[in-house]
C-alpha cells in the first residue's frame, strides 16, 4: 500500500507546484521527495484557485498586451548584458522581443493614428495666424488713417478762423 500524506502536506505541496515560477513540476516532487504522478493527481483533485493562490501560467511574448510590454520596456530600460538576460529569464522572454516592442512602440508614435488631421489642424492654425496677421495690420492701418485725417481738420479749422 502507498504511502498516506496529511492533508496539511497535501496543501503546502500544491501551494510550491503553483507558486513554482520556471520550475518543473517533477522538480517541486523531486524536492519534496513525492512521486511526480503523485503530485499530478493532487493537482487535478484541488484546484489552484481553492488554494488562494493563481496558477504560473506561461505567457507568451505575443500574449503580452501593449500596457504591459511599455511597463516592461520601462523597467528594462539601462538594463544591459548579464541583468538584462536575467530579467528575460525571470519574464519568460528574450532580448529581441523587448528590441521588436520597441520599434513598434516608436513605429507608432511616429506615424500615429491621425496625423493626417493633425496635419490639417496645423495648417489650419498657420492660416489663422496669417489673416490675424493682415487684420491687425489693417487695423493698425485704419487708426493711423483716423488720426491724419483728424489732424487735417484741426489744421483746416485753425486756417478758416
Amino acid at each position: 500500500m502507498g504511502i498516506r500524506y496529511s492533508e496539511a502536506f497535501i496543501e503546502q505541496a500544491l501551494f510550491k507546484v503553483y507558486s513554482r515560477g520556471k520550475r518543473t513540476v517533477k522538480s517541486v516532487a523531486e524536492e519534496l521527495n513525492v512521486n511526480c504522478h503523485t503530485v499530478k493527481n493532487w493537482m487535478k483533485r484541488k484546484e489552484a484557485g481553492s488554494l488562494g493562490v493563481s496558477p504560473a501560467k506561461e505567457k507568451r511574448p505575443q500574449d503580452w498586451t501593449a500596457e504591459q510590454q511599455l511597463v516592461a520596456l520601462h523597467q528594462t530600460h539601462g538594463l544591459s548584458g548579464e541583468a538584462l538576460q536575467t530579467w528575460c529569464r525571470e519574464n519568460g522572454l528574450f532580448p529581441h522581443h523587448l528590441a521588436s516592442w520597441k520599434a513598434a512602440f516608436c513605429a507608432d508614435i511616429k506615424v500615429a493614428p491621425g496625423s493626417r488631421e493633425i496635419r490639417v489642424l496645423k495648417d489650419e492654425n498657420d492660416q489663422l495666424k496669417r489673416e490675424l496677421v493682415r487684420k491687425e495690420r489693417a487695423l493698425a492701418e485704419a487708426a493711423a488713417l483716423l488720426m491724419l485725417q483728424k489732424k487735417f481738420r484741426a489744421l483746416w479749422e485753425d486756417e478758416v478762423k
